[in-house]
């Protein structure tokens, strides 16, 4: 117990709040991979390497969806269901897991581990993450449980080669893999038969968004629904993170969809009705964003179209959220910096709010170092792989965006490729800026003066 106290006070004192949780995420990942290697949850006869499982418990944790083997013929039911506990660690983070068993037991919740939750969460301050924790938790899990019944009642009666106990099976792994944005395929079959699903379609894509669009804001959506109820006098106003989160979300969703559907209405949906290509459409604007799930083979699309898969891949969802990559906000912010600098204002402003400028030098510094690490690993990859460039891109976005779709190479991969692509899940789960803090030392000093300024030549 002595021992114990001293590791704890040694890594309390010498090492930052981000270098402790990314030891967790390096703990949980392995605790996975000695789960996954249980032969109780395997298939008779599973056939996989050790390294096939080590990318799959690293996959798993960070909620990416791809793999190197058909994960119906290693993994039995029992496997599946742990693998769903995996996405839910995964998805709502390890601090928010543990702090939520902390509530449940009635613990005291101490500073440091506020200030942990603080870092996993992203979130800028540190008063309200117990609450916001508590009812983000109890609010995705009641969602999930109704979700998973709606769809397995679908499924019993619409499916009428689905016994009760399989409906529910299928019906829950659907409802929690969409809100985690998981995106792994345990039938060989992603939603393939469901293409013309018009109920269950639109349900998973807002499930889909539930998880991606962030936990803060999903929050405040909850707040302001109940807010309205109450008829106060003075309108309910969301921050300026949520309006800008939701706002970008809704224009990615709807350019996405337009260009999709432009790309793919005379080619893979020529022979669709009109409503289906909308709606496909509008399933691949939403599952590229993290979700990962497909109803087509991706090989069947054009390269126009997937490069715009990549690039919202690569985008990703919003902060404080189940998703990876470079985060909707980031985008938003470099947008919103160009145009006032087209403009020529100082300031960049949105909603009758001026944004700080620590914030657009981290989107700067994100999406630059996030641009470079792509590059580098399509670099490696094209030395190190057998595959067509757009394979390659394709494989590489959907790692560090956490999505999850390939065209099918993942399995085919060299021991490095599949390092490149394991580093990228991991990056994307926890973030770039993160992943970048993770080397600075916990004691920063101010040299304690500054440099003359010099103006330089640019463009």
């Amino acid at each position: 117990m002595k021992l114990k106290h001293l590791s704890t006070r040694y890594i309390n004192q010498h090492l930052s709040s981000i270098q402790i949780i990314f030891l967790y995420y390096v703990l949980i990942t392995t605790v996975a991979y000695f789960l996954l290697n249980l032969t109780f949850f395997h298939q008779d006869n599973a056939n996989y390497s050790t390294f096939d499982m080590i990318f799959m418990a690293i996959s798993t944790v960070s909620v990416t969806g791809l793999s190197t083997f058909n994960i119906n013929e290693v993994f039995n039911q029992r496997g599946i269901i742990l693998l769903e506990i995996l996405f839910q660690i995964g998805g709502f983070g390890i601090m928010m897991v543990s702090t939520f068993f902390f509530i449940l037991s009635k613990k005291k919740i101490s500073l440091k581990r506020r200030q942990l939750i603080m870092t996993d969460m992203n979130s800028p301050k540190l008063s309200g993450s117990i609450r916001l924790i508590k009812n983000t938790m109890l609010t995705v899990l009641v969602i999930q449980l109704l979700f998973g019944l709606v769809f397995s009642t679908h499924f019993y009666f619409a499916e009428h080669h689905l016994d009760l106990v399989d409906s529910l099976f299928h019906g829950f792994y659907q409802s929690i893999s969409a809100v985690t944005n998981s995106g792994f395929d345990v039938t060989g079959e992603s939603v393939t038969p469901y293409k013309n699903d018009f109920f269950f379609l639109p349900i998973l894509m807002l499930l889909i968004m539930i998880g991606g669009i962030g936990f803060p804001v999903l929050m405040e959506v909850k707040e302001w629904l109940f807010y309205r109820r109450d008829n106060h006098k003075l309108p309910f106003r969301f921050s300026l993170f949520s309006r800008l989160a939701i706002s970008i979300y809704i224009v990615l969703f709807i350019v996405g969809t337009i260009l999709i559907y432009l790309l793919e209405k005379n080619h893979l949906f020529i022979d669709m009705s009109e409503q289906q290509k909308w709606l496909t459409s509008m399933f691949y604007s939403t599952t590229t964003r993290n979700a990962g799930l497909q109803l087509n083979n991706l090989n069947d699309f054009q390269t126009p179209t997937l490069l715009l898969f990549s690039m919202l891949m690569f985008i990703g969802c919003s902060p404080s959220s189940v998703g990876g990559g470079v985060r909707t906000t980031t985008v938003a912010i470099l947008g919103l910096y160009m145009y006032s600098f087209i403009k020529g204002q100082e300031n960049v402003t949105i909603f009758n709010r001026r944004i700080d400028r620590t914030d657009i030098k981290k989107a700067i510094v994100v999406f630059n170092l996030s641009v470079f690490m792509c590059f580098l690993s399509i670099m490696i990859l094209t030395i190190t792989e057998n595959e067509t460039m757009i394979a390659l891109i394709v494989e590489v976005a959907s790692a560090f965006g956490t999505t999850g779709l390939s065209l099918g190479i993942t399995s085919s991969l060299s021991p490095i490729g599949k390092i490149v692509i394991a580093i990228l899940m991991f990056v994307g789960r926890i973030g770039m800026l993160y992943t970048l803090m993770i080397f600075i030392p916990k004691e920063k000093h101010d040299r304690g003066y500054i440099y003359p300024t010099e103006k330089i030549i640019i463009g």
